[in-house]
C-alpha cells in the first residue's frame, strides 16, 4: 500500500517527491452515468488528481435522515478507475456557491449564528454527520489501497471568523472517524484570512486566480517551510442571474496557471468542469464588500468557463491548459475521449396539460399551518427549496393603503380577491397600487438561495418580518408550502387534476411529451423555454432547476442519461408567466469564444 506525506521539503508519495495537479470536479453537480467520461477529460487536461466538495444538506435533509450517503464513495472508486488520486473537502461547510454553503436549512434554522464555532450542540450535529459520511472516505485512503490522499478541515474559514477551538474540534473529529491522511485548509492569501483560517499543525493552503508569486509570499509568511499550494485555482467564475456573462480568456488563465507551477507550487484548478446546479441547488450571494447587501442569486449553470465546458466538451482553455500542464507530467498524456454529442436537430416538446397553482400545492403540497400571528418562515416550516403560499386578511372597511412586506426573502407573487397584483423584492417590497379591505391576499414566496459566502450565511427564508397594510401589520397568517423534491417521488404529479391547455400567460403546472430517436447514444442536450418567466423544469422526473428569463442563461442543461428512447415527458412549473405552450430541446450551447 502507498504512503502520502507532507514535509517541509514538500508532497511525498512512498518517499518519492511529487507534484499534486488536481482539478474539481463536483459529483454532485455531475449525473452519476457521466462521471467517467468527464474524469477522463481531467485525465487527458494533464492533471494527476481530482477534488471534491461534499455538501451536506444534500445527503442530510432532515436530521438523522440520510439520502445516498454513498455517492461520494461511488465517485472515488471512479476516480480511481481514471487513474486519479483525489482530494475530499467534506466541510461541514463548504461555499461552493452551493445552497446555505452545504449546511442543511435545519441546522441554520436551529442554531442560528451558532453555527461554525465551537458550540456543542452545533458540533454533535456535525459529529453524527461525519460518523455517516467518512467511513467511505477512509476506507479509501491511498494507505488502504485506494484513491484519497489529502482531506480538508472545514472551508476558506478565514473568511468567516476567528474560532481555532472550532476548527480544532472539527479536525479532531475528522480523525475520530478514521481519516488519517493529510489534512489541510484553504484561505484567501491575506493576512487576516490566513491567521483566521489555519491552524498548526496542519497544511495551509492559498485560493486565488492570477497572482501567483505574491499569493505565495504572503502564504510563507504564516508557513515557512512545506509544500506551496494553491487549493483553487479559479480559472474562470460564476454567474448571478440579472447579470452579465463571466468569461476569462484562456491565455491569460493558462499563464497564471503556468505562474503557480514556475513557482514549484502545487495546484487545483477550480473548476476543472463546473457542471449544473440540479434541483434548485445553486446558492446565493450578497453585494458589497462585507457580502450584506442585495441577493444575488446563482444560476443554475456552474459551467464556470472551465476548460471541460458544462457539457464536456474541450474547450480552448482545456487546449492550452494541456499544453502547459504536459511540461510536468511523468509521460505522454493519455487523449481525450470522444466529444459528447447532443441531438442531431432539435425537438419541440408541446405542452397539452396544464393545473394552476393552488391545484399543484393541493395535490403535492404540506399540511397548512395554523393562524399565527406572525408568517412562519421556511426554516419553521421545514423547507429547503421550493414556494409558500401566506394568507392572510385585510380587515375592512378601510380605504386603499400601500400593501408590502417587511423582511420579505426572496421573492413574492401576490394575489388580491385571486387577482394577480404584482411581484415584490426585497428591493422592491410594496405593491405599486394601492389595497382596500375587506380583502383577501396570497403571496407565493419562493427562495431564489440561501446565501453561500460571508456574515448573512443561514439567513431564513420566507417572510421574516410580516406583511403590512400601511404601517400596521396584518396577523392572522397562514402558511403551506410546496417542496421542490415533492416532485421526486415516482408518480409524484398523478394526483395533479390537469385540464387541456388554453392559451399562454398563465401561472401554474405544465405537463407535455416529446419523440427522441437515438437517446441510448446522447450526452446530453440543452432545453429553451422561449417566453417563459421563471420556474422549474423536470424530464423524466428529473429536475434540470431554475430558469429566469432575467439572464443571462438562457438554455437548461439536460443530461443525455435521463433521456429515453422514444416517448420523454416534461414539467415545467411557471410561478410569474408563461409563454407560449412548448419547450425546445436541441444540440446545446455552442463552446463560445473564450470558452
Amino acid at each position: 500500500m502507498a504512503d502520502f506525506t507532507v514535509g517541509d521539503d514538500g508532497f511525498r508519495i512512498d518517499g518519492r517527491p511529487v507534484r499534486l495537479l488536481s482539478g474539481a470536479l463536483h459529483y454532485f453537480r455531475v449525473h452519476e452515468a457521466q462521471w467517467d467520461h468527464r474524469l477522463a477529460m481531467l485525465r487527458a487536461m494533464g492533471l494527476n488528481c481530482v477534488e471534491t466538495y461534499v455538501p451536506w444538506n444534500l445527503h442530510e435533509p432532515a436530521p438523522g435522515r440520510f439520502r445516498d450517503v454513498g455517492a461520494l464513495g461511488r465517485f472515488l472508486d471512479a476516480a480511481q478507475r481514471a487513474g486519479l488520486w483525489a482530494i475530499v473537502r467534506p466541510g461541514p461547510y463548504i461555499c461552493a456557491e452551493w445552497e446555505n454553503g452545504g449546511l442543511p436549512a435545519w441546522v441554520t434554522g436551529r442554531f442560528g449564528r451558532r453555527v461554525r464555532t465551537r458550540d456543542e450542540d452545533y458540533l454533535g450535529a456535525v459529529r453524527s454527520w461525519f460518523a455517516a459520511l467518512l467511513p467511505q472516505v477512509a476506507e479509501r485512503q491511498i494507505g488502504r489501497g485506494g484513491p484519497v490522499i489529502m482531506v480538508q478541515a472545514e472551508n476558506e474559514y478565514g473568511s468567516y471568523g476567528t474560532d481555532e477551538v472550532y476548527l480544532r474540534r472539527v479536525a479532531e473529529m475528522l480523525g475520530e472517524c478514521g481519516v488519517g491522511v493529510p489534512l489541510f485548509t484553504s484561505d484567501g492569501p491575506e493576512d487576516h484570512m490566513l491567521t483566521g483560517g489555519s491552524v498548526a499543525g496542519l497544511l495551509a493552503t492559498a485560493n486565488f486566480g492570477s497572482g501567483a508569486r505574491e499569493a505565495f509570499r504572503v502564504l510563507r509568511r504564516h508557513r515557512a517551510t512545506g509544500p506551496l499550494m494553491c487549493m483553487e485555482f479559479w480559472c474562470g467564475w460564476f454567474e448571478h442571474w440579472g447579470a452579465p456573462p463571466v468569461v476569462r480568456d484562456p491565455a491569460q488563465a493558462a499563464g497564471a496557471l503556468a505562474e503557480i507551477l514556475e513557482c514549484g507550487a502545487s495546484v487545483n484548478v477550480y473548476m476543472a468542469h463546473g457542471g449544473t446546479n440540479f434541483a434548485g441547488w445553486a446558492g446565493a450571494n450578497r453585494s458589497g464588500p462585507l457580502q450584506d447587501g442585495e441577493l444575488r442569486p446563482t444560476v443554475t449553470s456552474y459551467d464556470y468557463d472551465a476548460p471541460v465546458d458544462e457539457y464536456g466538451r474541450a474547450t480552448e482553455k482545456f487546449r492550452l491548459f494541456r499544453e502547459v500542464l504536459a511540461g510536468y507530467a511523468d509521460g505522454p498524456l493519455p487523449e481525450p475521449p470522444p466529444e459528447p454529442v447532443g441531438p442531431a436537430a432539435p425537438v419541440r416538446a408541446e405542452l397539452t396539460e396544464w393545473a394552476p397553482l393552488p391545484a399543484v400545492l393541493e395535490a403535492l403540497g404540506e399540511e397548512e399551518s395554523e393562524e399565527s400571528g406572525v408568517p412562519p418562515t421556511f426554516e419553521e416550516l421545514g423547507v429547503d427549496r421550493g414556494l409558500v403560499r401566506y394568507r392572510v386578511a385585510v380587515p375592512g372597511p378601510r380605504r386603499p393603503y400601500t400593501l408590502g412586506v417587511a423582511g420579505l426573502r426572496d421573492r413574492a407573487v401576490v394575489y388580491v380577491d385571486g387577482e394577480l397584483r404584482g411581484v415584490l423584492s426585497e428591493e422592491a417590497a410594496d405593491l405599486a397600487e394601492p389595497v382596500a379591505g375587506p380583502a383577501e391576499v396570497e403571496l407565493w414566496v419562493e427562495s431564489l438561495g440561501r446565501v453561500n459566502y460571508g456574515p448573512r450565511l443561514g439567513e431564513p427564508k420566507g417572510i421574516t418580518g410580516g406583511v403590512l397594510h400601511e404601517r400596521q401589520y396584518l396577523h392572522g397568517v397562514r402558511a403551506r408550502a410546496l417542496r421542490l423534491d415533492a416532485f421526486d417521488e415516482p408518480g409524484a404529479v398523478a394526483g395533479v387534476a390537469f385540464a387541456p391547455v388554453d392559451g399562454s400567460g398563465t401561472t401554474g403546472l405544465y405537463r407535455g411529451a416529446f419523440e427522441i430517436a437515438g437517446a441510448d447514444g446522447l450526452d446530453h442536450a440543452g432545453l429553451e423555454l422561449p417566453g417563459w418567466t421563471r420556474g422549474f423544469v423536470w424530464v423524466n422526473g428529473f429536475c434540470l432547476g431554475r430558469y429566469w428569463s432575467v439572464g443571462p442563461q438562457r438554455t437548461l442543461y439536460v443530461p443525455g442519461p435521463v433521456l429515453r428512447e422514444g416517448a420523454n415527458e416534461v414539467w415545467v412549473l411557471e410561478t410569474e408567466g408563461a409563454g407560449a405552450p412548448y419547450v425546445e430541446l436541441g444540440p446545446g450551447l455552442p463552446v463560445r469564444a473564450g470558452r
